[in-house]
């Protein structure tokens, strides 16, 4: 990975249910680019991951989603699994978390059935994007553009379908996040510049 993420901090919002290789290796992948990687979720202790067609492994819960703030975070990762997804987007305060980051224009990875959460938040119309299969309807209908390719960027938002595409998610994940925040107001940017030019004079 070229781009490095030292001081940058980023959420991995999950629950039981999880696909096990679509949390563990972006949480890999975000911890050697230097990046502080948390897992965030409803449950406090651990959470129970699932491998292809049975229960995997459990990881740790850095962080209750009760006690996280989207202020705090650099950007978001949404890992697939059906459950996982399923479980977070009937979750009022899971899918204000996830709100938080795309209202900021925070960069939001999301792969496999993640993209379901961003439904709920209102975060994919007019956005390109790719899922699981199975979501291209539900997304169609929320107003995204769905197209099927193992990796989709737009604005900052990171989209994969399925686990054999997890290289190159997890690289273009890493690059958004070194990027940065995308697509400011212009109004913003603007009253920076004035204040810039106010200060030099």
């Amino acid at each position: 990975m070229s781009a490095r993420l030292e001081g940058k901090r980023v959420a991995i919002l999950a629950t039981d249910g999880f696909e096990q290789s679509e949390l563990l290796e972006p949480l890999k992948a975000l911890r050697e680019a230097g990046a502080t990687a948390e897992i965030v979720s409803p449950k406090s202790g651990r959470i129970r991951g699932w491998k292809h067609t049975d229960w995997g492994q459990e990881v740790d819960v850095d962080v209750e989603l009760a006690k996280a703030d989207a202020d705090d975070y650099d950007a978001l990762v949404l890992p697939g699994g059906v459950m996982n997804p399923d479980h977070l987007r009937a979750n009022r305060s899971a899918v204000q978390f996830v709100k938080d980051f795309n209202d900021a224009k925070k960069p939001i990875a999301a792969i496999c059935h993640g993209p379901w959460t961003l439904i709920e938040a209102g975060a994919v119309k007019g956005r390109q994007i790719t899922s699981w299969p199975s979501l291209r309807t539900d997304l169609t209908n929320a107003g995204a553009q769905w197209v099927d390719q193992e990796v989709v960027t737009d604005r900052g938002l990171v989209t994969s379908r399925k686990p054999d595409d997890l290289p190159a998610f997890c690289r273009k994940m890493i690059e958004e996040i070194a990027e940065g925040p995308h697509e400011r107001d212009k109004a913003t940017i603007k009253a920076g510049k004035q204040e810039q030019r106010a200060a030099r004079h």
